[in-house]
């Protein structure tokens, strides 16, 4: 397992280079520069204040030379300087809104999976039952459901018609003036609506997972032979069926890291939460390079780490591939 672990690093540093190759190039094709918010709604910027500021930004080098100057900083694990008015260096951004995001979508994910694995376990074994008909018409709601609809609709019932909910934020004003665990209590109140968004779709796709998975592994002869030594049926289905019914699951779930930012994008905008996707937002909005490069690198090393995740997981559950 170390040796495994150890090839598998050392092939994540080639893929990394290639995935910022390719997010470097496609960012400085789209339209607009960041110079153009300073000086297309000031008629009196002159072309020579232009490329000066196109100067100060290095956009008047060569693509190739702009990408060897960042890969050369990311290098020294400096993502350089964001583009933005306070030119803040970009690791201090993300260092500021990364601990939310985790922090949401950690908590998104621990209830996806203590609620979708039980659930596809119970409406497997009760197949075409009143529960598992319940439960499938649950997800297609659930698939069917926009995430900002969805939450809107929550800011508009439990926020602003029931008063039971904060709809924006994560801290009440005051905060600082509460004790630690009056914070804790209104931190959980504000990630309510955000957590229940966050983890609303990903329940019914986790769910019809599990569900088809666990249906594919109860007809397994060594499934017929567990039952026919006399085993409890809770331990033929716990034991024996789900192991192998999340090798599945853990690939989908490893696969899932990356959306701590991407998904973040439209909940965190909405809620006003200041986390990495309202952060990656607001990056692209201005034009703001080193932001952008900074937040795709770390999207970049959130996907190699969740594939790598999933293999390990692959290990600990089947142990026939921890052997190998």
């Amino acid at each position: 397992m170390p040796i495994y672990l150890a090839k598998r690093l050392l092939m994540m540093v080639p893929l990394l280079l290639g995935i910022t190759l390719i997010s470097f190039v496609v960012m400085h094709l789209a339209p607009g520069e960041p110079t153009d918010l300073q000086t297309q709604l000031n008629p009196e910027v002159s072309i020579e204040l232009k490329e000066r500021l196109r100067a100060q930004y290095d956009l008047d080098l060569p693509l190739y030379i702009q990408y060897g100057r960042w890969l050369g900083r990311l290098a020294r694990l400096d993502f350089g300087d964001s583009f933005a008015q306070d030119r803040r260096p970009v690791a201090t951004k993300i260092a500021e809104r990364l601990p939310v995001t985790i922090l949401i979508n950690c908590l998104s994910i621990a209830v996806i999976l203590a609620i979708a694995i039980p659930l596809g376990i119970l409406s497997a074994i009760r197949r075409h039952s009143l529960f598992d008909r319940g439960t499938t018409l649950f997800v297609f709601i659930g698939f069917a459901t926009p995430s900002f609809w969805l939450a809107l609709l929550l800011m508009d019932t439990f926020g602003v018609r029931l008063g039971l909910f904060p709809i924006a934020g994560l801290k009440s004003l005051g905060f600082d003036y509460l004790s630690w665990w009056r914070q804790l209590l209104d931190l959980a109140h504000h990630l309510v609506l955000p957590v229940f968004v966050s983890a609303f779709g990903g329940l019914a796709g986790f769910s019809r997972y599990m569900r088809a998975n666990m249906l594919e592994v109860v007809r397994q002869d060594y499934i017929l032979t567990a039952r026919a030594k006399g085993l409890p049926e809770r331990t033929v289905i716990g034991k024996h069926a789900l192991r192998n019914a999340l090798l599945p699951v853990i690939t989908i779930l490893g696969l899932s890291v990356p959306g701590l930012i991407g998904g973040s994008v439209i909940f965190e905008t909405i809620f006003a939460i200041p986390g990495m996707g309202k952060l990656f937002y607001d990056g692209v909005m201005m034009r703001d390079y080193p932001l952008i490069m900074g937040i795709l690198v770390m999207g970049a090393v959130l996907t190699l780490v969740g594939n790598l995740i999933a293999d390990v997981g692959y290990a600990l559950a089947d142990p026939r591939i921890r052997k190998a």
